[in-house]
């Protein structure tokens, strides 16, 4: 078993770092405040082959593996929690319709969407159905000109900002069969949007309810099968929980770098912060609980990358472990900081607000602890 990155991922993940600390970390203070991200510097990360990390080249993609892309989320997310993984969101989305999409859709969306000139949103959660996402009620019936959508959708990163949005809707029965994925372009009759969402992190990307009222869409606007929405969405979220806990693990390292530079540089009682072995065992604990985190995110990457049989679960419990502890690297750098880790300036606070939404989204933590658990029992009963 070798645990070493190849030259081509450690050249991955330079590039991505690189990208990060030049064109984001200077500006996601002034990002936030703005509450959006440039068109222009998505733009950029697609000339880096950043839109369509794991799609195939032969449809326009990166053709990384999902290894890889845990790699450029880590790098990215070491600027910018809140930008990478709007990037990440619109991964999910664009490996989505090269999977499932009709020609058509193919041919209209996938260069624009590669290229991030376009960006795309995954509308799944409901005002009334988190977590019990196969509830949803967004109804889509058939009509002589494809579709007519009628729903809300919550809590959706680019809602009012994407150019397309990669729908799961009820087109059938009660349950999990009876949902189907629909893509409908912004401009769309009958598609609004909520007012912007106050946010406790994440406050650069824009976020808001995506309203439908009786939104007329292409029948080639359906993805793959029509009552298959459900698995595909749930197979784009194994990806995607990968990706989400790479962005809270790059977050936690630069808290990490950030406590390690002010231990040294700030004194007290006479002498460096990081002379007090109290905290030299805190720092110690965190870079070795940031070290095990790493290896279990990448083996769960390794496992969906080879269609292991328990990827599923791995991508549960590696968001689990990850995202917790990444929230508690960050915010035992905060401490480490005392009262200035609390101000802006310092940007641990910063850090500390975008990485508790990934305890909650792709799947809350309860929600992991329910997957691996059901996983356990069906592999005990089938021994």
């Amino acid at each position: 078993m070798d645990f070493a990155l190849s030259e081509e991922q450690g050249l991955i993940f330079d590039t991505a770092h690189a990208f990060g600390q030049e064109a984001i970390a200077p500006h996601a203070s002034d990002w936030e405040r703005q509450g959006t991200i440039p068109r222009e510097v998505l733009e950029a990360a697609g000339e880096l082959g950043f839109g369509a990390l794991y799609v195939p080249e032969e449809l326009g993609g990166t053709g990384l593996t999902r290894l890889d892309a845990v790699l450029v989320f880590e790098a990215l997310s070491m600027a910018c929690p809140s930008v990478a993984a709007f990037i990440s969101i619109h991964n999910m989305c664009l490996n989505m319709i090269a999977k499932y999409g009709s020609e058509a859709i193919r041919d209209t969306w996938m260069e624009r969407l590669a290229s991030l000139k376009a960006v795309a949103s995954y509308c799944l959660t409901e005002p009334g159905s988190g977590s019990d996402a196969a509830a949803l009620r967004s109804r889509a019936t058939r009509n002589d000109a494809g579709w007519s959508l009628t729903g809300n959708k919550a809590f959706i990163s680019g809602g009012g900002y994407s150019d397309l949005y990669v729908v799961m809707c009820r087109t059938g029965e009660d349950g999990p069969k009876g949902i189907s994925t629909l893509a409908v372009p912004a401009g769309t009759d009958g598609l609004s949007f909520g007012a912007l969402e106050r946010k406790m992190g994440w406050k650069a990307q824009p976020t808001a309810q995506v309203q439908f009222d009786d939104c007329t869409v292409p029948a080639d606007h359906l993805l793959g099968e029509e009552g298959r929405g459900f698995s595909y969405a749930m197979e784009g979220l194994d990806g995607g929980r990968l990706n989400i806990a790479a962005c809270a693990l790059g977050g936690a390292e630069a808290a990490l770098r950030a406590a390690l530079r002010y231990t040294g540089e700030r004194s007290a009682f006479g002498q460096p912060l990081d002379r007090f072995q109290a905290l030299q065992f805190r720092l110690a604990d965190m870079e070795t609980e940031l070290s095990a985190a790493r290896i279990f995110l990448r083996q769960a990457a390794w496992k969906l990358d080879t269609g292991a049989a328990d990827a599923t679960k791995h991508c549960a419990m590696a968001k689990r472990f990850v995202t917790d502890t990444a929230f508690k690297v960050a915010n035992d750098a905060l401490q480490l900081f005392g009262g200035y880790g609390y101000l802006e300036d310092y940007g641990i606070e910063k850090i500390v607000r975008d990485l508790r939404v990934h305890q909650i989204l792709e799947g809350t933590n309860e929600i992991m602890r329910v997957i691996v658990a059901r996983s356990l029992l069906a592999e005990r009963d089938r021994s």
